[in-house]
């Protein structure tokens, strides 16, 4: 029997997702990070973007916002500000929510870091969301509107 890594996926709302898998990709602040059984003990920030993992050759997506990673022992634990999975994306609400936070950062004329970095965020979360959402679709041959 092949090693597993134990994963779970924590927001302050739930756990999203706790289960063994063969592997997992995810986006760090580096990049992105491919975690398989036996790696090296490994902590990081998370950035917006897709985690995919594997079980048994199947891949399954989820999109998360910031966060933290943390592997020991073939046990990954990533504590993130918000995690869905891709088939629970509303595209049309991503990206509906995608333009509100494009046209705030167009219209605000003068606007601090603080505020630039808060809409900054909300437009590679719900950038994240759509492209994982779309892709998800695809590969289940749903047709977006």
């Amino acid at each position: 029997m092949s090693k597993k890594i134990k994963f779970k996926i924590v927001t302050p709302e739930r756990t999203l997702f706790e289960q063994e898998v063969d592997q997992i990709t995810l986006p760090v602040v580096d990049g992105e990070v491919t975690i398989m059984p036996d790696h090296r003990s490994y902590i990081a920030a998370l950035k917006a973007g897709e985690i995919m993992f594997k079980i048994d050759g199947k891949e399954t997506l989820l999109v998360v916002s910031s966060g933290f990673i943390e592997f020991n022992d073939n046990t990954l634990v990533v504590l993130a500000d918000t995690a869905e999975a891709a088939e629970e994306i509303d595209v049309k609400r991503a990206e509906e929510a995608r333009k509100r936070a494009e046209q705030i950062k167009e219209e605000k004329v003068t606007m601090n870091e603080m505020e630039y970095a808060r809409v900054a965020a909300a437009i590679e979360k719900e950038a994240a969301r759509i492209r994982v959402a779309k892709k998800h679709h695809t590969r289940s041959g749903i047709k977006i509107d």
